[in-house]
């Protein structure tokens, strides 16, 4: 059989068309009216939050005194449970408590059922949170919290809810619609939770005797404990406080500044009750010197630079007193009591070790 004639003619080669400049490309941000609509939607979720708490104002009333009164009364400790979304609210009111003075603890529903019930004492008080109040792994630990003795709080949004009826207090934030599209991711209602509860610990905060000093002694670290620490916690005291009579020779100032424990570069001059009358500090000795004064054996009183030193008492604000420091451009601050009297040297060294300076 004769083959049909092989068809010679070149086919024709593909290629690729490179894109025209004026093709349209995907935005990389939304339209205009998009972005009017995303921006408008994040307003109202802001929106939607503020008028949640905003409305818990009308819900503070009688419960809320008692809820007060079983915290600050507490023998105890405060014990704050949840779970979910209501839980890491619940951790950070633990902490505020804490960190106001309130011995408190965390319990995590899931683990106090399998032993960290012994977390829990009597003269406990137990903070509940659950927006529906219906929370299973947190309800069923009820009638453990009433056998062990401790008062439950429960901070809900439905008072007719299984853990409200089942406790002795109930703070109630009333249904809230969340802030979400679908209606459902906790929002609005986390935070009308963290917002009553931040109210309930300043609340107890305000109805106890608690103080700067105090709040202190509980922040010793990063700028809240540096905007409370007073002068007494930093100051050169007792053996570091350097001390010479104003009738002692110059030579006597400079063997207290050597031999003074953190070698001060200055020394407190006091006369015989221990009052300050002046500082002395190296910069006066370099001055002295350059000048061709030797003469070591001159009475202090006569050749100190400060007789009339910039001072602070020992409860006054590290913060007041690097401020003066600043301002008088020097490197050593006397500390004096009531009466006058020397007791300690605030140096730059120290302000600058706790990060005042």
């Amino acid at each position: 059989m004769a083959r049909a004639p092989r068809d010679t003619a070149r086919k024709p080669r593909l290629r690729a068309v490179p894109p025209q400049e004026d093709a349209p490309t995907a935005p990389s941000v939304p339209m205009s009216n998009e972005r009017e609509a995303t921006l408008a939607y994040a307003r109202s979720v802001l929106e939607a939050e503020a008028q949640a708490i905003l409305g818990l104002m009308g819900r503070v009333g009688d419960a809320f005194l008692r809820a007060l009164e079983l915290v600050r009364d507490c023998p105890g400790q405060t014990v704050v449970t949840g779970i979910g979304k209501a839980g890491l609210i619940g951790q950070k009111l633990s902490a505020t408590l804490a960190s106001t003075g309130i011995r408190s603890v965390f319990l995590h529903p899931t683990e106090a059922a399998h032993g960290d019930l012994g977390r829990v004492g009597r003269g406990d008080v137990i903070l509940a949170l659950s927006n529906s109040g219906a929370t299973e792994e947190l309800v069923r630990l009820l009638p453990s919290f009433k056998r062990l003795g401790a008062p439950v709080i429960a901070l809900t949004g439905d008072a007719e809810s299984p853990l409200a009826r089942g406790a002795d207090v109930v703070l109630d934030i009333g249904r809230i619609e969340e802030a979400c599209p679908m209606g459902l991711v906790p929002t609005a209602s986390t935070a009308a939770l963290h917002a009553i509860g931040d109210a309930l610990a300043m609340a107890v905060l305000r109805a106890r005797p608690f103080g700067s000093a105090e709040y202190a002694l509980l922040h010793p670290a990063g700028k809240l404990g540096r905007s409370v620490m007073r002068v007494v916690d930093l100051m050169r005291s007792g053996t570091a406080n350097p001390l010479v009579r104003d009738t002692a020779k110059l030579s006597e100032a400079v063997v207290v500044m050597t031999n003074t424990p953190g070698r001060p570069g200055a020394t407190n001059v006091v006369d015989k009750q221990g009052r300050l009358v002046g500082i002395f500090t190296d910069g006066d000795l370099r001055r002295l010197v350059e000048k061709g004064f030797t003469d070591f054996e001159r009475p202090l009183r006569e050749v100190m630079g400060g007789k009339r030193p910039r001072c602070v008492g020992p409860e006054v604000l590290v913060l007041e007193a690097t401020r003066l420091m600043r301002e008088a451009r020097v490197d050593q601050l006397p500390v004096v009591d009531a009466e006058g009297r020397a007791v300690g040297l605030l140096d730059v060294q120290d302000l600058l070790a706790a990060r005042s300076f």
